[in-house]
């Protein structure tokens, strides 16, 4: 018709135009679909770990059987291994390393801890960890190692962190029962220094005066 303008680019049919609601309306369904699942998902690993966390702390008590201990190093190891992307892996890892180390399962410990400290959130379980693999190198007798885990754990630690006169002593204890007295009295000079309120500053004195009395 003459006057009538012409559009430059074609309307889409009616068609095309349901089918593209129907893609919109399938779009915005499969959205909320992973999102209630995603939702549910965590609800399941939360409970899932609150479960599992209450039988491991009931297992760690001081009257705890060793069959206690060992169902509930079983149940985090299914947990880990249900829910490995679980927020809550890295405090399970961490457990799981307390439990094979109260059953004198030592090298499983470290490996426990070692997942701990790669997967943990929060910087005191991963420091934690840490601790948990020195004691375990010093419990299998090992005191080289305990000493360089220690070390290594010390240079990421400052003298106001609550860690850092424990790592100190252990470091102390470690060195002394590995044969390095010389080093040893460093390390007990340096914790009487920098934490001169130490809960253990009189023991610290007390192995100084013993390592004194040795030479």
């Amino acid at each position: 018709m003459a006057g009538m303008m012409t559009l430059p680019w074609r309307l889409p049919s009616t068609r095309t135009l349901v089918f593209g609601g129907v893609a919109v309306v399938v779009a915005v369904l499969l959205a909320g679909g992973v999102y209630l699942w995603s939702a549910a998902r965590q609800e399941q690993m939360e409970q899932a770990w609150a479960a599992v966390s209450a039988q491991a702390h009931a297992a760690t008590a001081p009257d705890a059987t060793a069959a206690a201990r060992t169902e509930a190093g079983a149940a985090v190891e299914a947990f880990l291994a249900q829910y490995p992307s679980a927020p809550d892996a890295g405090e399970a890892a961490y457990v799981l390393g307390n439990l094979r180390f109260a059953a004198a399962q030592y090298p499983g410990a470290r490996a426990a801890y070692e997942i701990a400290g790669q997967r943990a959130t929060a910087p005191t379980i991963r420091m934690l960890a840490r601790f948990g693999s020195a004691r375990a190198w010093e419990a299998e007798g090992d005191f080289a190692r305990a000493a360089e885990s220690l070390e290594a754990l010390l240079r990421d630690l400052k003298p106001t962190q609550f860690a850092y006169e424990e790592a100190l002593f252990d470091l102390a204890r470690a060195q002394e029962l590995s044969g390095k007295k010389e080093a040893a009295a460093e390390t007990y000079r340096r914790l009487l220094k920098d934490v001169p309120a130490a809960r253990n500053a009189e023991e610290a004195k007390i192995r100084l005066a013993s390592l004194a009395s040795i030479r």
